[in-house]
């Protein structure tokens, strides 16, 4: 029987070519992209869930109160873990800190620029499960002159992993490192990433290694399996008295330390972070989109289905009439769905295959889950038996439930239900393509007026060198001289921090307020105001001319000045100081206008602007129309002044590539997504039309002879099937302003949602409608009357 019901559901499928190939082209395209997105939310989901203990590590979090508001940052000092472990024995098993570094790595002649350089505590392997090929874990960096690489890393200085062991390489030119272990690359589904991990011995008589008020270093623990992590924090408030409680109340701060697990990192909204972090509402928002578009393609088979089911009535009768059940006949039409969905699944499959490359660069790394692993095939199926049976059920118990006798005398008609319900169903699918659209639409114009916006600053021809080895900082101020002696140089200053970057947060006693006030904080040199452009507003700029303005001037900003309880003018004379970092108070000698140094996600915050030294950026502004020679001078500058080291620089004006990279990818993911629906909304809207035309084709060649037009013909075919596509549109406006309104709200600074995107989606979807179904029209109204009556 199950053999009989193959044959039967093979036949059908290859005896109507055109309705299969709609039906399994919407729902390979369908199943591919939950395939995808599957692969997504799996890789997501499983952060850091490799680690053996992962259930009982957390990581040390500093919490604090900016302007009425509770943040978190994950940043502590070297102190922390030796204290936690000392006053929570039995508590606390492990504690390992973590540092993130990038350095001068040498090998014989060869020099390479290390970025993801780890610096960690010698239990590191212990505490995280990061497999080694070579080496002990317990003691691999026992030594502090020793030194773990990743598999590829190692490969890429010696050639293979096994001749890399017990080789040396220098760091920073001056620290020998013998390899005594090879790592595994780091999976994409892990929150830290490395390729080479150094011993933080090396380091141990740094001031942040020393100083509890410093930060900079990640803390993780692993509580024994009896502490829960509230019965920990319970107890930190007494930890933070007895090693900040005095520099607390000194400095003004009020630090807590909580806990968060392993497993939470990913998806925690930490500050001033450089691990990966994920978003779960963007997970979320894919998941819905593979639905979405599932649900489209599921629509179509649907659709196709009842519509053909005139044309197989009489094999329904004759079944029937020779004894067939209608269990029997549910199940063989079910089957012949789960058919059909089987072959799609076979070609998604092997399209999955094709894109993945492209799929892996576009989401910016490589996903840690195969898409040949074991959960890619119980997805598929799953995919087969759930929208086999969801798709194929509902025209099975319709064909199934024709009258034997209406059908095989020929008089079987499909009641206006069954119309109605193809229309809902159309409606659906255009709601859903509409509605992605939209989506498309905005997030494009948020992302071009965010490009596209005055920040307050000149973001041009302006270049950003970092400051991040030895010999560039022992000799900035050489190089920041020399190039300014450059007639390609406009102006060079040097910085804590470039806009789009990193700005310290520091407290403030204020003339005339009795509490501490926070403040965003620059340290920059004299030409800070110059190179970026910025504008003074009242007062006047800091200057060399005046020899106590290192150290007895700030400028501030004219959000500062207004959270300072001054106007611009009044804020001039007024004094300031930051409580950790000035030992005197500083009069504020100037006031800029506000310009966006932070993301535009958020408001313009206070910005003091500190002659103080803390330099970790050189900004270089070129002259208009020299940036290929300018850029020669500083190469060739900075060769001289840091040798060996190679110049890694970027312009100001592509920090915004870095600053919404993640609105970018969610960006041109929704389009394909967009396009994707409304290709296979398209493809059922074509079958019906297919329809329509072949079931009216009498008609058509009666109304011509009787001296209809084509453009008449046309117009009467595509009217009926563009109704659900206008009521799809209306349905979907509403649900699209709503949902693009709340995406935005993430932004401070945010374009409108005017009624001209609506206008567009509609008319974007409209004409594609109208152009699918005018291709079925066209040739239906222009077929020779003659073949459409001669069988009358």
């Amino acid at each position: 029987m199950l053999r009989n019901y193959f044959k039967s559901a093979w036949r059908n499928l290859t005896k109507n070519k055109a309705f299969s190939l709609i039906n399994i082209l919407g729902l390979t395209i369908g199943i591919t992209v939950c395939m995808m997105i599957f692969l997504f939310i799996m890789n997501e989901f499983s952060m850091d869930n490799f680690h053996k203990n992962s259930d009982h590590i957390y990581r040390v979090m500093r919490d604090f109160k900016h302007d009425g508001k509770s943040s978190s940052v994950a940043y502590l000092s070297g102190p922390y873990a030796p204290a936690l472990l000392n006053d929570y024995k039995g508590e606390i098993k492990k504690a390992v800190r973590a540092i993130q570094n990038d350095n001068l790595v040498t090998v014989g002649e060869r020099a390479f620029h290390e970025k993801k350089v780890l610096d960690v505590d010698t239990g590191f392997f212990d505490l995280f499960t990061f497999p080694l090929i070579y080496g002990n874990s317990s003691d691999v960096l026992k030594n502090p002159a020793s030194v773990v690489l990743t598999e590829t890393t190692a490969k890429k200085y010696f050639g293979s992993a096994r001749d890399a062991m017990g080789k040396v390489i220098t760091l920073d030119k001056k620290l020998p490192l013998k390899v005594t272990g090879i790592a595994r690359d780091v999976p994409s589904n892990s929150h830290l990433t490395f390729d080479m991990i150094v011993p933080l011995d090396n380091y141990k008589d740094e001031q942040i290694m020393n100083r509890w008020l410093s930060n900079g270093l990640y803390t993780y623990i692993e509580l024994d399996a009896h502490t829960t992590q509230a019965q920990l924090e319970k107890q930190f408030p007494a930890f933070m008295e007895k090693y900040m409680g005095s520099d607390m109340r000194k400095y003004g701060f009020d630090f807590s330390l909580s806990l968060t697990p392993l497993k939470d990192i990913y998806f925690e909204n930490s500050a001033f972070d450089g691990v990966r972090h994920g978003d779960k509402t963007v997970v979320y928002i894919f998941l819905s989109i593979a639905v979405l578009i599932l649900l489209i393609a599921c629509i179509n088979f649907m659709n196709l289905s009842t519509i053909r089911a005139v044309d197989r009535s009489k094999e329904v009768g004759l079944r029937k009439v020779l004894g067939a059940l209608r269990k029997s006949l549910i199940w063989q039409f079910i089957g012949e769905s789960v058919l059909l969905v089987t072959i799609s699944c076979a070609i998604a499959v092997a399209l999955l295959a094709l894109v993945m490359p492209w799929y892996n660069q576009l989401l910016g790394y490589t996903l840690a889950v195969s898409w040949t692993s074991w959960p890619i095939w119980l997805f598929l199926a799953g995919a087969i038996v759930v929208v086999g049976l969801l798709a194929g059920s509902y025209p099975a118990f319709v064909l199934s439930g024709f009258s034997p006798v209406q059908a095989l005398k020929g008089k079987l008609k499909m009641g206006k239900g069954g119309a109605t319900l193809r229309q809902v169903l159309v409606v659906v699918q255009f709601s859903i393509s509409v509605f992605l659209i939209v989506g498309t639409i905005v997030i494009t114009r948020q992302m071009n007026y965010v490009k596209n916006k005055q920040l307050g600053y000149n973001k041009e021809q302006t270049l950003i060198v970092p400051i991040d080895n030895q010999d560039i900082f022992k000799n900035m101020n050489s190089f920041k001289t020399d190039l300014q002696n450059q007639s390609g140089i406009q102006s060079v200053s040097l910085m804590s921090g470039a806009p789009g970057g990193f700005f310290d947060m520091y407290t403030f006693d204020v003339e005339g307020h009795s509490e501490k006030i926070n403040a965003n904080t620059e340290f920059a040199d004299f030409e800070f105001v110059n190179t970026l452009g910025l504008k003074i507003i009242a007062g006047r700029d800091l200057s060399s001319q005046f020899p106590t303005d290192s150290t007895d001037a700030v400028l501030i900003n004219k959000t500062a000045a207004a959270k300072f309880g001054w106007t611009p003018d009044q804020a001039i004379g007024k004094w300031i100081q930051n409580t950790t970092r000035d030992s005197a108070r500083r009069y504020v000698v100037g006031v800029v206008a506000d310009f966006n140094f932070q993301s535009l996600k958020e408001n313009i915050n206070a910005l003091v602007i500190s002659p103080a030294t803390d330099r970790r950026v050189i900004v270089v502004k070129l002259r208009p129309g020299e940036i290929q020679s300018g850029l020669s001078i500083v190469k060739k500058e900075y060769a001289e002044a840091a040798p060996g080291y190679p110049l890694e620089y970027k312009f100001l004006d592509n920090q915004f590539d870095e600053m919404y990279k993640k609105d970018i990818r969610q960006q041109t993911i929704l389009s394909v997504f967009a396009i994707l629906a409304i290709i296979v909304a398209c493809l059922g809207l074509f079958g019906l039309a297919s329809f329509s035309a072949t079931k009216r084709f009498k008609e058509i060649g009666v109304r011509k002879v009787l001296g209809s037009s084509v453009q008449g013909i046309v117009l009467l075919l595509t009217q009926d099937l563009l109704k659900p596509v206008i009521i799809a549109t209306c349905i979907a406006m509403p649900v699209g302003y709503w949902a693009m309104n709340k995406w935005l709200q993430s932004f401070a600074y945010k374009t409108s949602v005017n009624g001209w995107v609506f206008v567009s989606a509609a008319l974007i979807t409209f004409l594609i409608a109208l152009l699918t179904v005018s291709l079925k029209a066209v040739q239906a109204a222009r077929a020779n009357p003659v073949k459409c009556l001669r069988t009358e």
